[in-house]
């Protein structure tokens, strides 16, 4: 005991760096689901992924990613089902930034599509991995 009293700087260092260490997977539970924009990419080309930007209609219209459907998160509840016939096909959400298609994720779990995943860091993200973008 005596030697954490005398040694409580290095002790405490320990402890923080110890907690820094672990953080990344403590914190990767409430991203699982995150996926980057070439992971997107690769899902769309080999498991036919379908895009569904939970944007509004405004933002989606300035630019999206090329074939995304708009479906913005308020009416994510009532349509995704209705126009996502498939279920087994993965989906990917996305957003501005990545906080509402994260939000989105759980709402389409709950629909009852397990294959969801939220696009990391969204159409910013998208944008800076130049890749290609439409607008209506």
């Amino acid at each position: 005991m005596s030697f954490i009293v005398e040694n409580w700087m290095l002790f405490a260092l320990a402890i923080a760096s110890g907690a820094m260490l672990l953080w990344p997977g403590v914190n990767a539970g409430a991203g699982q689901n995150a996926v980057g924009a070439n992971a997107v990419v690769q899902l769309m080309n080999k498991e036919k992924a379908i895009v569904v930007d939970v944007c509004s209609a405004d933002e989606y219209a300035k630019g999206h990613i090329v074939g995304a459907k708009n479906i913005p998160l308020d009416k994510l509840q009532d349509d995704l089902a209705t126009q996502v016939k498939n279920k087994q096909l993965p989906v990917v959400l996305v957003c501005a930034s990545g906080a509402r298609s994260n939000r989105a994720v759980a709402t389409a779990k709950k629909l009852g599509f397990e294959r969801t995943y939220s696009l990391t860091g969204g159409m910013g993200a998208w944008r800076e991995a130049n890749l290609p973008v439409e607008k209506v």
